[in-house]
Parts: C-alpha cells; sequence; structure tokens
C-alpha cells in the first residue's frame, strides 16, 4: 500500500527496507508506521495487509489494549463478548523522522479516537550488516528500541488478560510471509515450545531464508504458524502491564535475516552475535 513516503534502507548497496508512515492504512486496522523487510538476497521477510488478518503490518509496534484502546486493529476480545469490531482504533502519528545511512530515528504520539496523546514514543531501528565467520556469511541485523512514555499513566492488555488463554500477542511484532515454517529455540523444536517461553533466541526458517529473533527485555514470546507465521515479546501475558505517569516502557528486539535455512546451534550462533553488537 502506498502512503505518503516509503523510502528505501539499504546496507552496502542492497535494498534491505522500505519505510511506511501508515498514513494510507485504514482506521479500523489502527493506522500505525510500518516497515518491510528484505534480507541481503532481496527476499521478502515480513509481509503488510494480508487477506488472513490486515491489520498485520510487516514490522511495526502493535499493541491490542492500552486502556482499552487498540493499536492492534481489526477485533478486540473482551471479556463475556468475545472478539468484536468496536470503535476503538487509535493511530500513532509521526511527528518527525530522521532517515541516516542504515538507521531510521521517529517521535510519535499515540492517539486514540477521542484525540487524547495517551502516549509518546521515542523509537529507533537500526539495519546493518552482520558477519558470521563460522559460516563465512553474511546476514542482515535489525535492531528496534522504543521508549513509551505515559502522561497519566498507563494499563497495557491483551487478549489473555482479558480472557482468551494463550493469545498474548502485543509489541514488536514481525509478521513473515512464510506459509510453512520450522521454528526453533532453546525451549525446543516447533511453535507450541517457544510460545510463552523466555527462550533466549528463536528462529523462523524455510529453505530459502531464516529469521532469528533475540528478545532484550526477558518477556515471553507469543508465536503463531499455521494459517500465519508471527511473532513478538509479548508485552503483557496473564496480568496487565501498568506504568506510572510519567513512566517509560521499554521495547527491544533485534532480528539477523539470513539467506538459506539454519538448525538450532547456526540459529544459537547467530543470536549471539546479534546480542554482542553495539545497539
Amino acid at each position: 500500500m502506498a502512503d505518503a513516503g516509503s523510502p528505501a534502507v539499504t546496507v552496502a548497496g542492497a535494498v534491505v527496507a522500505r519505510v511506511h508512515d501508515g498514513s494510507a492504512v485504514p482506521a479500523t486496522l489502527s493506522p500505525r508506521p510500518y516497515i518491510d523487510v528484505f534480507s541481503l538476497s532481496g527476499r521478502s521477510v515480513t509481509e503488510a495487509l494480508p487477506g488472513d488478518h490486515p491489520h498485520h503490518l510487516a514490522l511495526s509496534l502493535a499493541l491490542p489494549d492500552v486502556d482499552g484502546i487498540t493499536y492492534w486493529g481489526g477485533r478486540t476480545f473482551t471479556r463475556g463478548s468475545g472478539s468484536e469490531l468496536l470503535d476503538n482504533h487509535g493511530r500513532q502519528s509521526v511527528s518527525s523522522t530522521v532517515q541516516t545511512d542504515g538507521e531510521l530515528r521517529q517521535e510519535l504520539a499515540w492517539i486514540a479516537p477521542d484525540g487524547t496523546v495517551q502516549l509518546e514514543e521515542s523509537r529507533r531501528v537500526r539495519f546493518s550488516r552482520i558477519g558470521n565467520g563460522a559460516s563465512l556469511q553474511d546476514g542482515l541485523l535489525v535492531q528496534w528500541r522504543s521508549l513509551l512514555t505515559s502522561r497519566h499513566g498507563t494499563s497495557f492488555g491483551s487478549p489473555a488478560t482479558n480472557g482468551r488463554a494463550g493469545a498474548f500477542y502485543g509489541g514488536v511484532f514481525w509478521r513473515t510471509p512464510f506459509g510453512s515454517a520450522r521454528v526453533l529455540s532453546a525451549a525446543g523444536e516447533g511453535a507450541d515450545a517457544a510460545h510463552g517461553s523466555t527462550s533466549p533466541w528463536l528462529s523462523i526458517s524455510t529453505p530459502d531464508v531464516s529469521v532469528i529473533a533475540v528478545a532484550e527485555a526477558g518477556m515471553p514470546w507469543f508465536i503463531r504458524t499455521g494459517d500465519y507465521a508471527g511473532f513478538c515479546p509479548a508485552v503483557a501475558t496473564e496480568e496487565r502491564r501498568l506504568i506510572e505517569a510519567g513512566g517509560v516502557l521499554e521495547l527491544a528486539l533485534r532480528v539477523v535475516v539470513v539467506d538459506g535455512a539454519v538448525d538450532s546451534d547456526s540459529a544459537s550462533n547467530w543470536a549471539e552475535l546479534a546480542r554482542e553488537a553495539t545497539r
């Protein structure tokens, strides 16, 4: 989807991302900036506005319940009523953007339907080449860090905290285009092993390309495969997360994108390289 600006990000001459400001996203999908990401060889590893879940926007920061307002998009799950399309869609408005070589910095306001600014965000996303001497292969390192500041105190929830078991999605969310993929983590093989775990890394891999993710805050993983493959470090799992007035919530994720499949040993190695990289 075209919007007011979708500049390219290049690393070592390769286009590795396209940045969208989200202004063209329909209101019911909770408009927000998002990023299309590609491997160093040009393979797409994200998907935006897919037919199955059109509110999934490639790589974006999406939260389903901020004091009852959704910045995830689509339907809202409420205890006793289930999943319904409500008139509670917020939007993330970009107030400033600075894009330099391999780095994107943005200031954003999270705005409720009544125009109230619920959160202010400072965001930095960095793209760089990362080498793996063990495999003589280079990968793309994506580093996301957001600081969310609350003016009046904020409560964050998810469908899980509202009564839908296991559906604790919400955070820096990466929607892949993979119809089928192999999931690995330190907790074992398969999405069931990784989901809800605090594994230091997880990977989603196809024969052509792999993404290896590292959460920096020790948050449990939300991961889903089957009708789609996507993941995020989850903000609210069993209980709502609270920040006081003037408080800050830091959300961060590192992902390595490599061409080809990975096994557990190589995924763990890539994750360690990502952790050692300068943030």
